[in-house]
This record gives structure tokens, sequence and C-alpha cells, in this order.
């Protein structure tokens, strides 16, 4: 396991619910290539911080790498509607390009 996911494991025994630690341990997952787990925990960010943009940006990508390109799509476009009502322009506009990206896989 990378020197990273061991501290992040042990600043979320400290702070469960902080959304950065949980991205963070989603982001460090992706990165090694577990992408399953890696959605898991971009998902535990959600439920803590549901706007969260980019959150759903990497799990949408991690939903493609594990061959589920429209699950990656219906949730891109979820969160970039999110991401437009409440003013995060730049957010909304990666995701719907993510969106439509995946679309073509799908």
């Amino acid at each position: 396991m990378s020197d990273r996911l061991e501290t992040l494991r042990s600043m979320l025994q400290s702070e469960p619910d902080d959304p950065f630690l949980r991205y963070g341990m989603g982001f460090e997952l992706a990165k090694l290539g577990r992408h399953e787990e890696a959605a898991g925990w971009f998902d535990r960010t959600l439920e803590v911080d549901p706007d969260h943009h980019y959150a759903a940006f990497q799990k949408a990508r991690a939903l493609e790498e594990l061959g589920r390109p429209a699950e990656g799509v219906a949730i891109a476009r979820t969160q970039a509607d999110r991401a437009a009502r409440s003013g995060d322009a730049k957010a909304a506009s990666e995701l719907h390009a993510l969106a439509e990206e995946l679309e073509d896989l799908a």
C-alpha cells in the first residue's frame, strides 16, 4: 500500500467525515488502478459533501475504467446540473464535457 494511502487512512481515523480526505483516498486508489474501491470513496465523499463536483467527475472516470461508461454519464450529467444550479460554471462545463465523452463509449 502506498505511503499516501497509509497517511490518509491515519488522518481519516481522527476526521472520518472530512470530504478532502475521502476524496484523497479515492484519488489515490484510482491512481493505483483500484477503480472499484476508488468509486466507493468518491461516493463517501459525496455523502458528506454533495456539492463536491470533482468527486463525481472522478467517480465517472472510475466507472469508465470499470467498463461502465453509461453509469458515468448519468453521474456526470446529474452533477453537472447540480454544479450549474450552485453557480459553479467551470465544474458544470467539465462535467458536461465528460458526459459527452463517455456517451460515445456507452
